[in-house]
């Protein structure tokens, strides 16, 4: 008499058990090279951000003869009935990203963002004030470019760079989006100081620079650098920033080595230089820093995209200001 043998179905458990270990272990080891390329990617599209934003900078230097402001007049305002001694205007603290907007191909979103200011201002709406009439009962709206999201304007590596702040959040009658980039002012933000230089970039408040004014060459001058906006809703406003002291700083525009604007804000000295951040630390607001690994992103006034490591943090206040015969350091 034979034994019968059944044919064997399925898997035993050890068997399971070492395909499982082997499948752990090829995507433990697959993980980091796919994280590696994430990032690569996330950095070169970063890069191709700020390379649209070199050509719209420099489309806007062709029609007006010279770089836009850092930030417009924030005295600005249209002329009341009977007035004429008013700095005439429509755009207070409006920032170089807002007024490049049809060289990015945003003209639409121009269009509609001049037309609110304009508005006729004896109507009490506020219309011509970007943030609009919050400190009245009840608030009048905002301009509606300030909570729109320009994808141009924010990092792939930043995955919040969609967001905006929702209305009262931002104690205001609208929402509010964010940057990750900022315009260089120098080495540091606000009225010039002989101990400390400040407006010596290409984009500070009411500037109105020109190719030809930069003596160290525009390809040795960094005109807009990476800043990711901190875990709270203070800085990084990108179509309007009054920033810290009035002069956008820390909104729109920051020095490459703004111990003022640090210091203001409660911080060091030391956490005004260019280092690695983090996102929930509040202090990593006063530099320039990315979410990329050992360095940032800065757009040249040539039009050209460096990625600069932090190993070169003592030569960046030299790279930020146009004049002094400095030359970009080779890393």
């Amino acid at each position: 008499m034979y034994a019968r043998h059944r044919d064997r179905s399925g898997f035993t458990l050890i068997e399971l058990l070492v395909v499982l270990a082997i499948v752990i272990v090829v995507a433990a080891l697959l993980l980091p090279a796919v994280q590696r390329v994430r990032s690569a990617a996330a950095r070169v599209r970063c890069q191709n951000n700020l390379k649209q934003l070199g050509a719209a900078l420099h489309g806007y230097h062709d029609s007006a003869g010279a770089f836009p402001p850092g930030v417009q007049n924030p005295h600005e305002r249209p002329p009341e009935l009977g007035e004429v001694s008013a700095v005439a205007g429509y755009r207070p603290y409006w920032s170089w990203m807002a007024l490049t907007l049809p060289h990015l191909e945003q003209d639409a979103l121009y269009r509609r963002a001049d037309a609110w200011a304009r508005t006729d201002p004896t109507d009490g709406t506020h219309r011509y004030w970007p943030w609009g009439g919050f400190w009245l009962d009840p608030k009048t709206p905002a301009n509606p470019a300030l909570g729109a999201t320009v994808k141009v304007l924010t990092c792939p590596a930043d995955g919040r760079g969609t967001a905006v702040l929702r209305g009262p959040a931002a104690g205001l009658n609208g929402s509010v989006a964010f940057t990750g980039y900022l315009g260089v002012s120098g080495v540091a933000t606000g009225p010039p100081k002989p101990a400390a230089p400040a407006n010596q970039g290409l984009l500070f408040r009411e500037s109105k620079v020109k190719l030809s004014e930069v003596a160290d060459g525009a390809a040795n001058t960094v005109v807009v650098g990476e800043r990711p906006p901190a875990g709270d809703p203070y800085f990084g406003w990108w179509f309007a920033g009054a920033g810290q002291n009035g002069w956008g700083d820390g909104d729109v525009v920051l020095g490459a080595a703004d111990v003022p604007f640090s210091l203001a804000a409660g911080c060091s000295a030391a956490d005004a230089g260019f280092r690695p951040g983090a996102l929930i630390r509040f202090c990593d607001q006063a530099h320039f820093w990315s979410l990329h690994a050992n360095g940032s992103n800065f757009l040249m006034g040539d039009g050209s995209v460096r990625f600069l490591p932090y190993a070169a943090a003592p030569a960046l206040p030299a790279l930020a200001t146009r004049g002094g015969a400095d030359a970009a350091p080779n890393f």
